[in-house]
């Protein structure tokens, strides 16, 4: 069974055939071109346009077709190019000429567009649970933690003390985000393109609903063209999977930096480390690094995909199969990602010593803001108060002293780090009150975000 057959004489060239298969990876799509077809075979049938022995035929072959599938038996062949006559050709081979009518008012194009759009739904649906799941083990590990204190930073210089539970917090709310993020993705992915055809529909009898309703989809597409055209909803799943590697990134970045004997905040356990091959002392974060370098693969493939659709006229065109394998290893890549951080933020140990003589550290001043901070709560001009506060760091700098020893009256400000934290009783502040509230309130937020359960087919309606 060939495309070709019909309108040409010759074979394809072997480049160009190896050019344009896909099957070697949109395989993947299989299970879902699977359930398309089952629902639009259905409806075929309920619109009179297959009888009901076609049908039958049509379901049995499908339903063994998915079990191959399944069992990884499937006879997948590189002369068809595409999952989609693969399955079509395997059909053929099960129940003969009925696989014919199967592709009766479909077109590839509104096919591979709903294979895609199935794959994101269930792809979201992962990704999802991955981000509940990590930013679960940092609520837990920052409620473990929440009296420790460290220092913050800027410039990655120490900046003022924190709570590392405040720290930990940080990045939940980041998480928190993606999630939104990929739930507005997912949102505008949830329409149902079966029926567009090639680019301009059908004049034959079909009902877009139906599909819809069997698929379990929000919303029908409303153009055609822009149907098989667009590949937005793919777009916007990488753009929520870029920002969220970026986060990933950026937490495995600390945990780089922390696990370092420069920092000393964090223990890594044997779990979450690996070995050098010549240095036998070494115990390095591999895991948090892969983290951090796999982020830019993932960004990569977002603006491959960007620069692939910026040229393109409507409708279809064959650039388009470029769309998947960026996909593909973009979800692959970030549900590992996921899965390797959150293994390495349970698994590590915080070193409360060390974090709190990082914050206390003399020569880092932490508490200078503190500091200036008390000078205004006497009347003094904030600009002053930074003016006098920063020639007392000088000074203290300059003769080897801590800032409390050259402090005077408002040496008990410049020397109490925890007062110093307790004072910072704000919304959003890192006070011990302010972050246990924090705390419960991501709890609640991330309970609120309760998982995505597949979606069912809406009932026939009479």
């Amino acid at each position: 069974m060939s495309i070709r057959e019909g309108r040409f004489d010759e074979d394809l060239d072997p480049a160009i055939l190896a050019l344009s298969q896909s099957i070697s990876f949109d395989r993947r799509l299989g299970g879902d071109d699977v359930e398309g077809s089952l629902a639009h075979a259905e409806m075929l049938h309920v619109a009179d346009l297959l009888s009901a022995a076609e049908w039958e035929a049509i379901r049995r072959g499908l339903e063994e077709i998915r079990e191959e599938l399944e069992r990884g038996t499937f006879p997948f062949d590189e002369r068809a190019e595409d999952i989609h006559m693969n399955v079509e050709k395997r059909l053929a081979e099960k129940i003969g000429a009925a696989a014919g009518k199967l592709h009766t008012a479909r077109s590839r194009n509104d096919q591979v567009a709903l294979d895609l759009r199935l794959f994101v739904r269930r792809a979201t649906r992962e990704v999802k649970d991955g981000i509940r799941a990590l930013a679960a083990a940092l609520i837990e590990k920052a409620e473990r933690h929440a009296e420790l204190v460290l220092p913050a930073y800027t410039h990655l210089q120490r900046a003022q003390p924190v709570l590392l539970a405040h720290h930990l917090l940080a990045h939940v709310e980041m998480l928190l985000r993606d999630l939104g993020r990929f739930a507005d993705a997912a949102d505008r992915a949830d329409e149902c393109p079966l029926g567009s055809g090639a680019c301009t529909g059908t004049g034959l009898p079909i009902d877009r609903e139906f599909v819809r309703r069997k698929l379990g989809f929000a919303r029908l597409t409303a153009n055609s063209l822009d149907a098989v055209a667009d590949r937005d909803f793919v777009l916007e799943f990488e753009a929520a999977a870029a920002i969220l590697a970026v986060h990933l990134s950026r937490l495995a970045e600390e945990i780089v930096l922390w696990s370092t004997a420069e920092f000393g905040f964090v223990r890594l356990p044997d779990s979450v480390a690996t070995g050098s091959s010549m240095m036998p002392q070494k115990k390095n974060p591999d895991g948090a690094e892969l983290v951090r370098g796999k982020s830019g693969r993932i960004v990569g493939h977002l603006v491959g995909l960007l620069t692939v659709m910026k040229g393109l006229p409507l409708s279809y065109n064959r650039d388009l199969q470029e769309d998947k394998e960026g996909l593909f290893d973009t979800f692959d890549t970030l549900a590992l990602s996921l899965a390797a951080i959150r293994s390495t933020v349970e698994a590590m140990e915080p070193d409360a010593a060390r974090m709190r003589a990082a914050a206390l550290d003399p020569a880092s001043m932490t508490t200078a803001t503190d500091l200036a901070e008390s000078m205004v709560a006497r009347g003094v001009p904030f600009r002053e108060a930074h003016r006098q506060v920063g020639a007392l760091v000088r000074r203290a700098l300059g003769e080897g002293k801590s800032l409390g020893e050259v402090a005077g009256p408002d040496a008990p400000a410049a020397g109490d780090v925890d007062a110093g934290i307790a004072r910072k009783d704000l919304p959003g502040g890192t006070a011990p009150s302010r972050v246990r509230a924090a705390i419960a309130a991501a709890r609640a937020r991330l309970a609120a975000e309760k998982g995505d359960e597949p979606r069912t087919a809406e009932p026939d309606r009479a």
